[in-house]
């Protein structure tokens, strides 16, 4: 048996069976296609006796002796039982189907019957062999347990674990929801670069490439903003984009160096929209996924019922521990130290990161808008008319996690220019290096009108409604080290 061989040795086994399959004449990989109508969950749900019946997947199971033989087989959908009997097959077709090993992609064409057990099933007639496996299966489908397998060879764990398939269908099903709902809000879906000369649109170290014919390096984005915003001056109203951005950053439970964000500008809106829309936005997306508002996250009870009314501003907890938009690095980093807040090299402009301490903690069954952002913080949004050192921005969290951020978008480009300016003294850039993006000033200056924008971490929302620890669980190739093997 097989299974009961190394892998070497089953390899090298499968591998003889492909040789002595083309000797007689048989071509495991030349099929262009087969006839395959529908899925093989709705072939077996559209049984009807006798029904002549076409489908392939992959052979999963093989038991039965002598002159008969049930297998089954699975695709994405499903499996279905097949029936081969050795008197109702050609001879070169039952010789092939003896050789077929687990794993092996087969087509069948025959008629439809069920069992005395009620189960729906192929009387074989033909058998094609569509494409020979060499590798043998996850041990007899009990699932793939290794982390670093399932992860490394993301096939060979959806092909084993079926709630894992089942995440990333519901992935996209949330991905259709978003679009669904923003297309309802009058909404266009637009596609940005993702190739940058200058970086920007939001914090973060980009990753570099080089462009050999311009000889120029160019930065794989942070975020699509400021593409979007310039489309809001060209004279669309309202846009989106459901993209792919980078971040030069370590890897953890919640962030991948490559992720998705949804990022959407309406025009002539502003902060308070969008907290309308996201609140909107993730509704909608949990009664398509989870059928309820209210579910466990990790064990910890969810409630997405609306209004979602719970605040905490960020200015007034710092005002709480004697610090404002005007104390110096050192106090900050003298009273951060005192209270075991930890922030390693903090500057100024990564003082956005203490919410996760501050705020993430009450952050838990119901969602939590984070408010009241110093101005400094956030360089791209509208301060608030009462106060210019508070931005008209805020940062939403679920289940303990940061899944939203929006602001009212400053769209006045001498502020904006002024603001870019003082980011890059802030860093102590100087010389060349001292580049602001002169395209979207420029575009600023053309006439920008008032607007809300809203980003969404998309990976971390499917995590929530998802049930998921780990961002590993909801991106299909995530990032790993190289293999060592």
């Amino acid at each position: 048996m097989e299974n009961v061989l190394s892998l070497g040795e089953q390899r090298d086994n499968r591998h003889q069976k492909l040789t002595t399959l083309r000797q007689q004449g048989i071509a495991p990989f030349s099929e262009r296609r087969f006839e395959k109508p529908c899925p093989i969950a709705a072939l077996a749900a559209q049984y009807a006796e006798g029904r002549s019946a076409s489908t392939a997947g992959r052979l999963s199971a093989k038991r039965g002796h002598g002159g008969l033989v049930f297998a089954d087989l699975r695709d994405g959908s499903g499996k279905i039982q097949i029936c081969v009997k050795q008197d109702a097959v050609s001879s070169p077709d039952w010789a092939l189907f003896d050789t077929l090993d687990l794993g092996d992609i087969v087509g069948v064409r025959g008629t439809l019957f069920k069992t005395k057990t009620g189960e729906a099933t192929i009387q074989a007639k033909a058998i094609t062999l569509l494409a020979k496996a060499l590798r043998p299966l996850p041990e007899k489908w009990h699932g793939l347990k290794d982390i670093e397998i399932r992860y490394r060879q993301r096939y060979l764990d959806l092909i084993a674990n079926e709630p894992v398939r089942q995440v990333f269908i519901q992935r996209g099903r949330l991905m259709a929801t978003l679009r669904q709902t923003l297309e309802r809000e009058g909404f266009l879906e637009v596609e940005t670069p993702m190739m940058h000369a200058i970086p920007g649109g939001a914090a973060g170290e980009p990753f570099v490439t080089h462009h050999h014919a311009l000889d120029e390096n160019l930065y794989l984005r942070l975020a699509p903003e400021l593409h979007l915003k310039e489309l809001l001056v060209g004279g669309f109203d309202r846009v989106y984009e459901l993209n792919r951005s980078f971040r030069n950053e370590g890897v953890s439970t919640r962030h991948n160096p490559e992720f998705t964000m949804l990022e959407a500008y309406a025009a002539y809106q502003d902060c308070a929209f969008m907290m309308g829309l996201v609140e909107r936005l993730i509704v909608e997306a949990a009664k398509a996924l989870r059928g309820t508002l209210r579910f466990e996250y990790q064990g910890q009870p969810i409630d997405l019922t609306p209004p979602w009314d719970q605040r905490a501003s960020f200015a007034e907890a710092m005002q709480a521990m004697n610090l404002s938009p005007t104390s110096s690095i050192e106090e900050i980093q003298a009273v951060l130290a005192k209270r075991g807040m930890k922030l390693k090299g903090v500057t100024r402009s990564q003082l956005v990161r203490l919410v996760e301490q501050l705020f993430e903690p009450k952050a838990q069954a119901r969602p939590l808008f984070v408010v009241d952002y110093w101005t400094e913080l956030s360089p791209l949004a509208k301060s608030k008319p009462e106060d210019p050192l508070i931005a008209d921005r805020f940062e939403l969290f679920i289940g303990g996690m940061e899944v939203a951020n929006a602001y009212s978008e400053l769209n006045d480009p001498v502020e904006q220019r002024r603001r870019f300016e003082a980011q890059l003294d802030a860093a102590g850039v100087k010389g060349k290096a001292r580049r602001i993006d002169e395209g979207f000033v420029e575009a600023l200056e053309h006439g920008m009108p008032p607007a809300g924008g809203l980003g969404v971490g998309v990976d971390r929302l499917a995590m929530l409604l998802l049930d998921q620890p780990s961002i590993k669980d909801v991106i299909l190739f995530p990032l790993l080290k190289p293999s060592s093997t």
